[in-house]
């Protein structure tokens, strides 16, 4: 029997879905700091739920799932480790014999700003999708909407990250905020997810430009 297209969209998400609660379980096996990582998957715990029991109406594209799914799957990993301590400039040092933290000058551990950036940039795409299929946008609010929603929740995290930190005080609160000291850090990871946001809509845009231009040559040569 052949499988039907609405089988093959079902099962590609759910692949995805399946290797990322791998992934998690082999991350939860010893995370450096138990009651962070329990606190990094809360957001995991309500985001999943909701975005399978949505997916028989919204059907996001493959691309869409594979943003999404990569940008879990560095979160986890910021989870195990937790984000101030993924010891990235280790692992490159061990593959290259240099600091990877020296040679770009960077004053802290910097992987919690690469995540929010990778979240503005991996989370858009199924931002404009959402949007198409709940509330249309035209014009340049097609373009601008997209931005805003990401950015607005970017907000939202670091409020949950500020009353995390208010709620469990040093050590965990500590720990989950992450700003290593940083009094500016709420606003540049804010300013990250925003600028990732805005190069996914620029992508999106080029790679529009490119389909309609290479349409019109097709149709200019015509049969």
């Amino acid at each position: 029997m052949v499988p039907s297209d609405s089988d093959s969209d079902w099962r590609f998400p759910a692949l995805l879905l399946g290797l990322f609660l791998i992934a998690t379980s082999l991350l939860g096996i010893a995370p450096r700091y138990r009651q962070d990582w329990l606190l990094e998957n809360a957001v995991v715990l309500v985001a999943l739920p909701l975005l399978t029991y949505g997916w028989h109406r919204l059907r996001f594209s493959r691309g869409a799932c594979m943003a999404l799914f990569a940008f879990l799957l560095l979160h986890e990993v910021g989870a195990h480790y937790t984000y101030s301590e993924v010891p990235y400039d280790a692992w490159f040092q061990r593959l290259t014999g240099h600091s990877l933290d020296r040679l770009l000058g960077f004053p802290r551990n910097e992987y919690d700003r690469l995540v929010h950036f990778l979240y503005g940039l991996l989370v858009t795409p199924m931002a404009v999708e959402l949007l198409d299929r709940r509330a249309p946008p035209r014009g340049i609010w097609r373009w601008i909407l997209p931005v805003t929603f990401v950015m607005s929740h970017s907000v939202v995290y670091e409020l949950v990250e500020w009353l995390a930190a208010v709620q469990f005080g040093n050590g965990l609160g500590t720990a989950y905020l992450g700003t290593q000291g940083d009094p500016w850090d709420a606003q540049k990871d804010m300013a990250l997810a925003a600028l990732g946001s805005v190069l996914a809509m620029v992508a999106k845009a080029i790679g529009d430009a490119l389909r309609r231009e290479r349409d019109c040559r097709r149709q200019a040569s015509g049969p």
